[in-house]
């Protein structure tokens, strides 16, 4: 179940399980021949078994001492700063963790607690001993590589958009670079593409560049229900790492966010825990697209055993990331109630619990938790995405980076009697005509509690 506890306070939900659902009914083309497989994301992806402190479970979540956490951590080589020594981010950062401590730490408390009745969070795995899949993803190289191809001209924006699978259902020759590639098939794909293996979902659209070849997206003619975006956020570390290329705050204002978004769009920005980078979310970045914020919401990462994976009150790293909730206001409309709409209000500080992949910057799907805002047959944009969802249309430069089918268990299924019918996705079929932004009914009923 991908949605194992809903509550006044958020939800828990089973990450892995989420990624699987989309891909029961998948094909691999191979040498001219396909073949039915069974598709599932890598368990050992999502097994944190242990915090990055030594602390008793119960404390974690109950307590959250920082006194104690902190004796219990190893002692720092560095010389530890005095408190005046403190930098006014780092000040702002303690001030607003005190503000949102209380209800991550009763909240959190709360859906673990309920998740652990149901059987889930209770220290169970698959026992997976592999080691992690690892692929070196040299997309962004690639889209680079790919600037001296020539932008498809305005007169040709009919011809933005391209079928992954061709009519004879073999996987077409695609542009990915220059045209939004879509699979409009009921079934997940896995094709190959630039010489390497992709699991494809079914009704995705994608395109694969960045953010100076934005273009094509502009021309798929979309307008879109729901916008969600990881930005590349600056920092030390991504700049120590190299793991992938920063965007500075100011660039961001260039996304033509205003082409993109229907009349009261929900845009929801992934936020790095650096209060600079939440306040220009909140007073610069939504304003000047139009965009009125109307909550926060935090992801709390937590072992397979409901613990937090880093202390609470560490100074270092939190156990928790930022979502920063708005609706897009066209200008040229009306002001209007929400009463008076079909849109619905969203709740303030809800928080949403999950297991954390062991992936570097790979964070949870939202679909299954925003529906009831967006409405089941949203149109759906994830920006500087780096995997696919069925339903969604995705843009990066990395864009199908956890999609490699070095992430994915693949093993055959030549008779299709061999996968059950609770395998088999039990929604409608959408019909291959059907806009690739609209997703299918969810085919699973989360666990409601008080």
């Amino acid at each position: 179940m991908a949605v194992v506890v809903q509550s006044s306070q958020g939800w828990v939900l089973n990450a892995c399980s989420l990624i699987d659902q989309g891909y029961s009914h998948c094909i691999r083309w191979r040498g001219g021949r396909k073949s039915l497989v069974r598709c599932r994301f890598k368990r050992q992806c999502f097994q944190i078994l242990k915090s990055h402190y030594s602390v008793n479970a119960g404390a974690a979540v109950d307590g959250g001492n920082a006194d104690v956490l902190q004796k219990v951590n190893k002692p720092s080589k560095k010389r530890k700063r005095k408190h005046s020594e403190l930098n006014q981010g780092e000040i702002d950062s303690q001030v607003f963790h005190e503000k949102i401590r209380s209800v991550i730490l009763k909240g959190t408390k709360s859906l673990v607690d309920a998740a652990q009745l149901l059987g889930y969070l209770n220290g169970a795995t698959d026992a997976v001993t592999e080691p992690l899949p690892f692929q070196e993803c040299s997309l962004a190289a690639l889209c680079e590589m790919a600037k001296e191809l020539p932008l498809v001209d305005d007169e040709e924006q009919e011809e933005c958009a391209q079928l992954l699978v061709a009519e004879d259902g073999r996987t077409a020759h695609v542009d990915l670079f220059s045209r939004v590639t879509e699979n409009r098939e009921d079934w997940t794909t896995v094709a190959t593409l630039m010489g390497e293996e992709y699991v494809i979902p079914p009704h995705t659209a994608f395109l694969l560049s960045d953010f100076t070849r934005i273009q094509p997206l502009l021309h798929y003619g979309r307008k879109f229900d729901l916008i969600v975006m990881d930005p590349p956020w600056e920092n030390k570390s991504v700049k120590r790492s190299r793991r992938y290329s920063s965007l500075p705050s100011s660039q961001l204002k260039r996304l033509p966010i205003p082409q993109l978004a229907s009349t009261n769009c929900l845009v929801v920005t992934w936020v790095t825990n650096r209060p600079s980078h939440l306040r220009f979310v909140r007073d610069e970045l939504y304003p000047h697209w139009g965009i009125e914020v109307v909550a926060e919401w935090f992801w709390i990462k937590v072992t397979t055993s409901g613990q937090f994976v880093f202390p609470l009150d560490s100074q270092h790293k939190k156990p928790y990331e930022v979502l920063v909730l708005g609706r897009y206001r066209s200008s040229s409309d009306t002001p209007i109630s929400s009463s008076e709409t079909s849109e619905v209000p969203v709740e303030d500080c809800r928080l949403i619990v999950s297991v954390p992949s062991a992936l570097h910057s790979q964070k949870p799907s939202l679909s299954e938790v925003l529906k009831l805002y967006v409405g089941e047959e949203a149109m759906c944009l994830e920006l500087f995405a780096r995997s696919l969802q069925p339903g969604w249309t995705s843009w990066g430069n990395e864009v199908l980076k956890f999609q490699h089918s070095n992430y994915f268990t693949l093993t055959p299924a030549d008779d299709p009697k061999d996968i059950s019918k609770d395998e088999i996705c039990t929604d409608k079929p959408t019909p291959a005509s059907k806009s690739p932004g609209e997703s299918s009914p969810p085919h699973h009923r989360p666990t409601t509690v008080d």
